[in-house]
């Protein structure tokens, strides 16, 4: 009787199926497109492929970032009990982003004991 494995029910993209024949466990694996993978399940051997299926096109990649927004909106902000830990999260990716930018202008400005 197949059933499926758990760690693949809850909503990964390969879908496996396990059964036992013989005594034996087998797991007969579907093959999924490499372009529908996420990058999770994107194996090291497979990564230089899968990113030059990628769609690079501006209009790619202003879906891309119009996905992850979506995605990090409907994840830390509208939610039931939300709180200020995601607009903080945000608020701190800011500050260290731009900390990094002029890090090479705040490096001559430190003051510096001369002996």
């Amino acid at each position: 009787m197949p059933c499926l494995k758990p760690e693949l029910a809850l909503g990964f993209r390969k879908a496996c199926l396990y059964s036992s024949l013989h005594a034996r466990r087998l797991w007969v694996c579907s093959k999924v497109p490499m372009k529908d993978k996420k990058l999770m399940d994107v194996k090291i051997g497979e990564l230089p492929k899968w990113i030059l299926m990628r769609d690079f096109t501006p209009k790619g990649i202003a879906g891309a970032f119009q996905r992850g927004y979506y995605r990090y909106y409907n994840k830390y902000v509208n939610v039931k009990k939300g709180s200020v830990a995601g607009v903080s999260m945000v608020l701190a990716a800011y500050v260290l982003f731009n900390y990094c930018r002029s890090y090479k202008e705040l490096k001559h400005e430190r003051r510096r004991k001369y002996h």
